[in-house]
């Protein structure tokens, strides 16, 4: 987990405003606990029994309550922990590949989170005002690193020139959505065949000249 998701879990929990530092021993209770959270939510869903967070993560009931009174806290950090996960493979993708592949790869991990988000998708609406912030969250940190990947595959005569973020990133969801949790690689064929097409009309593409 990032340090700003531990940050953001403790000052959640404090009840403060803005991020904090928390000491070591504080963040790794909390990385364990956001951890093993999101490991017992896949696995039997956020109603989960307590008691089963907390013996995977190794702590007492009493720790999680301090850091998270509410269940609805503990859902609301393990998505955030969900979406930076995402967020910053963007990085180590871009150094890894060329843009376009890198591009290709991270909606291909993009449509992982979505599968794992499914397993918080009734929580995440249900009116419960601890989910409020979490759609701008989203927005937040997946906007700036997918219109980055656009941006250097554009550069690179590897796509397109008008591919617009906020498109791609819903067409990409919308793959998702007929998928059942074992799709034999539908989905990551459709998003391959999705970056095929952005690569017509691309500078060195298909299309040009």
């Amino acid at each position: 987990m990032s340090d700003n998701t531990s940050r953001e879990a403790g000052a959640d929990a404090a009840g403060g405003g803005g991020p904090k530092r928390v000491r070591a021993d504080v963040r790794r209770n909390l990385d364990a606990l956001i951890t093993a959270a999101g490991e017992v939510f896949a696995a039997s869903g956020v109603d989960a029994p307590v008691r089963q967070i907390t013996a995977r993560a190794g702590v007492g009931a009493g720790t999680l309550y301090r850091h998270f009174p509410q269940r609805a806290d503990l859902i609301a950090a393990v998505f955030r922990h969900e979406v930076d996960a995402c967020a910053d493979a963007a990085s180590d993708l871009a150094a890894q590949y060329g843009p376009a592949e890198a591009l290709c790869r991270w909606l291909q991990r993009f449509t992982a989170f979505i599968a794992t988000k499914r397993g918080l998708s009734a929580a995440l609406h249900s009116g419960d005002p601890a989910y409020d912030t979490l759609p701008a969250y989203f927005d937040q940190r997946f906007m700036p690193v997918l219109g980055a990947l656009i941006d250097a595959a554009v550069r690179a005569g590897e796509i397109r020139s008008d591919v617009d973020p906020e498109d791609l990133l819903t067409a990409t969801r919308n793959l998702t959505l007929p998928a059942q949790e074992d799709d034999s690689g539908h989905t990551r064929r459709m998003v391959a065949l999705l970056v095929d097409g952005l690569r017509y009309g691309a500078k060195g593409g298909p299309a040009a000249g």
